[in-house]
C-alpha cells in the first residue's frame, strides 16, 4: 500500500515551475541530441518508438487489429495491422507517425508515468528482439527518472523529454523527404497515403512538416510561458 501511495503521489503531483535558465537549458541539451550526427544515430531510436507507437495506438483506435511492431538497428520500424487496406482508419493510422509530437502542459511528470504506461503496451506488440531491448532500455530510463529524481529534475527531465521529440519531429520529416528524393522510401508514410488519397505523397510530407513545426511552436510556447 505504501508503494501504491507513492506511486499515486508522484502521477497526480502538481509540476514544479522551472526557472527560465532551466527550461532554456533543457532546449539547449535537447537541440544537441537532435542536431549533432553523433547523438543523433543513438536518440532517433527513441523517436522511432514514439513514431511507431502512435501507429499502432490510432490503429486501435480505427478499429484495426494490431499484428505487431518491429523496431531495427537502422532506426527504422514497422507497424503492421489487419483490416480494411483503404478508408478513413487506414489513413489516420498512416498519418499518426509523423504528426503526433508530445505537448506537456500542467502535469508534466504524470506524463511521464502515462509514457510508461503506453511503453508497457508497446512491449507486448513487439516482434523482433532489438525492438524489445529499445523499449525495455527506453521505459529503464523513464521509469528511472520518475522513481528516483526529486520533482524538480522530473520536471526537468519531462521538460527535455518534450523538447527533444518536438525538435526531433521536423527533422525526421526532412529526412523523410530526403530518402524519397533518393528513391529509397518507395512505401513511405507519405507514398501509403498518395496510394490511399487523391493528394500526392508530397502534399503530405508538406502536412507531415506543417503540423511538426506548428507543435514545437505551440509546444514551446505552453513550455516558456
Amino acid at each position: 500500500m505504501e508503494v501504491l501511495g507513492r506511486f499515486w503521489a508522484q502521477v497526480t503531483a502538481p509540476t514544479p515551475d522551472l526557472r527560465p535558465e532551466v527550461l532554456l537549458g533543457t532546449a539547449a541539451v535537447a537541440a544537441a541530441l537532435v542536431l549533432s550526427p553523433a547523438l543523433w544515430r543513438s536518440t532517433r531510436h527513441v523517436v522511432t518508438i514514439a513514431h511507431e507507437g502512435a501507429h499502432g495506438l490510432v490503429a486501435l483506435a480505427a478499429g484495426r487489429r494490431l499484428s505487431g511492431i518491429r523496431l531495427h538497428s537502422d532506426t527504422s520500424g514497422l507497424t503492421v495491422s489487419a483490416g480494411r487496406p483503404t478508408g478513413l482508419g487506414m489513413v489516420f493510422t498512416c498519418a499518426a507517425g509523423y504528426t503526433a509530437a508530445l505537448l506537456a502542459a500542467g502535469h508534466e511528470i504524470g506524463l511521464l508515468w502515462a509514457l510508461l504506461a503506453l511503453l508497457a503496451l508497446l512491449l507486448v506488440q513487439i516482434r523482433n528482439w532489438y525492438g524489445l531491448w529499445s523499449v525495455l532500455v527506453t521505459g529503464a530510463v523513464v521509469f528511472g527518472a520518475t522513481w528516483w529524481l526529486p520533482p524538480e529534475g522530473q520536471a526537468a527531465f519531462a521538460a527535455l523529454a518534450t523538447w527533444f521529440l518536438l525538435l526531433a519531429a521536423p527533422r525526421t520529416v526532412v529526412e523523410l523527404q530526403s530518402a524519397r528524393r533518393r528513391r529509397r522510401a518507395p512505401d513511405s508514410d507519405a507514398d501509403q497515403l498518395a496510394g490511399l488519397t487523391p493528394l500526392p505523397a508530397l502534399f503530405w510530407v508538406g502536412v507531415f512538416l506543417l503540423v511538426d513545426v506548428g507543435a514545437l511552436l505551440l509546444g514551446g510556447t505552453w513550455l516558456l510561458t
